[in-house]
């Protein structure tokens, strides 16, 4: 399994009132496989998505990672599990401002110590993959929306992660523009990149493989046909 949820909670305190946003979440996830989340806003699909991506914990219940019990691990040990094992995609993109296309891809790299020759070759690669070879030195202000989308799905990649999680990838973006961006992730995932997508759109989530809905704070894995491999 590459994703493990089991038995999870997720509380926050205003004041002093504790307000439950995930109740009893049970969720897996196998490597290779393409899943979407799909909830309305505020049903606390975001929140799932965090706790994954190791940018949270949960008040109670376990998370594993790629076999590895993240609810237990330090701050340094989530920060090499986000580095190392996952890839991020957010619906504002993220990217630096005054970072080139192919600055932005090598960012993770860097944090990484991978050294700067092999960087550059990495981030190459990865813009690459995305169709953007003739972009690298353009700056985020010079790119459309829908390709600064694919260079953060690009710096994304970089890092070869376990999974790639994607937070309303297409929000952001024009229609054609998010249909090129989704075609990218089942390309990807077609290669064995695996996917967990997260989107208040059915047309989205009907293009993954599996799906699952939250609603407040309770999910549910619903019955599709999904794409064949």
């Amino acid at each position: 399994m590459i994703v493990e949820c089991r038995n999870i909670y997720k509380n926050y305190t205003t004041g002093k009132l504790e307000v439950p946003v995930l109740k009893d979440v049970n969720f897996s996830m196998e490597e290779g496989e393409y899943v979407a989340i799909m909830g309305p806003s505020g049903s606390g699909k975001s929140t799932l998505m965090n706790l994954i991506g190791c940018l949270d914990l949960p008040s109670s219940g376990r998370i594993l990672i790629d076999g590895q019990d993240v609810s237990k691990c330090s701050s340094n040990e989530l920060a090499d599990v986000r580095l190392y094992k996952l890839g991020f995609v957010f619906q504002t993109f993220q990217l630096l401002a005054g970072q080139t296309a192919l600055q932005n891809v090598e960012l993770p790299l860097t944090y990484a110590h991978v050294p700067r020759a092999r960087r550059r070759e990495l981030a190459e690669e990865a813009l690459g993959r995305v169709g953007l070879s003739d972009r690298m030195s353009f700056m985020p202000n010079q790119l459309s929306g829908g390709q600064k989308q694919r260079v953060a799905i690009a710096r994304a990649i970089v890092n070869h992660p376990k999974l790639l999680l994607a937070d309303e990838p297409t929000g952001a973006l024009d229609s054609a523009s998010g249909r090129q961006v989704m075609e990218l992730f089942q390309k990807l995932n077609d290669e064995g990149v695996s996917v967990l997508m997260i989107t208040h759109d059915r047309e989205i989530a009907g293009r993954a493989r599996r799906m699952a809905e939250i609603r407040d704070g309770i999910l549910t894995l619903t019955e599709m046909e999904g794409r064949e491999k």
